[in-house]
């Protein structure tokens, strides 16, 4: 199977993160979300550290989609947080909990971090939105999967600003494209033409044996 993509995003809370909350734009992580699920699902798997307020649009897209996103989608989640797991936790088949360490947050979460970015093999990390410990996750991913592709997706505002800045990214159309599903497209190197198969055992190893072809049942 195709190596991952790493979904790291993210709603800032004006509380937590008024800084970040400021230049976030609420619609556009939306969008982008769930654009980036349609691009992927079926195609590469998807794996992401459980945040709350994205987990429900992963369910949603994903259930439209017709995939088995038990078998495409791959959820980390710290045990530190297991008396406030999301419902739909549940729902995923495919979750790894990760060891609560010191009954501390940031220390649970590092090691929940570590192991994600240590047991996949990625081609690349999507960040969206977010808040400061989206910029904790692109620092960590990038020293352990340094050769793995960065997309900030920056028109979304929030930490994706100081995630597309700490990796030089200047392309314009993380700026301006609002096309999200095209701007996956180009950017994960995913063609327009490559198939989505229900489970990832029935994906051909090549990826040019993936695309439709006339004659197809679509």
């Amino acid at each position: 199977m195709t190596d991952a993509v790493f979904l790291a995003a993210g709603v800032p809370d004006p509380k937590r993160g008024p800084a970040y909350a400021a230049t976030a734009d609420t619609v556009a992580i939306t969008a982008a979300v769930s654009a980036l699920i349609h691009v992927v699902l079926g195609r590469r798997l998807l794996v992401w550290g459980g945040q709350p307020s994205i987990t429900p649009m992963i369910l949603e897209v994903a259930e439209a989609i017709g995939v088995d996103y038990g078998r495409w989608v791959h959820l980390y989640q710290s045990n530190f947080f297991e008396d406030i797991f999301p419902e739909d936790n549940t729902r995923f088949s495919n979750v790894t909990f990760t060891n609560e360490i010191d009954r501390d947050r940031d220390l649970s979460l590092m090691h929940m971090r570590e192991r994600m970015f240590r047991e996949v093999r990625y081609g690349a990390a999507v960040f969206i939105g977010g808040m400061g410990g989206l910029i904790d996750e692109y620092e960590l991913f990038r020293k352990q999967q340094p050769r793995a592709k960065v997309v900030p997706v920056i028109s979304t505002g929030g930490a994706a600003l100081e995630v597309a800045r700490a990796a030089g990214a200047e392309d314009r159309d993380l700026v301006e494209d609002r096309d999200y599903v095209a701007l996956f497209h180009r950017h994960l190197d995913i063609s327009v033409r490559e198939k989505r198969y229900a489970r990832p055992e029935n994906q051909p190893a090549a990826v040019s044996d993936r695309y439709w072809r006339p004659g197809d049942r679509q």
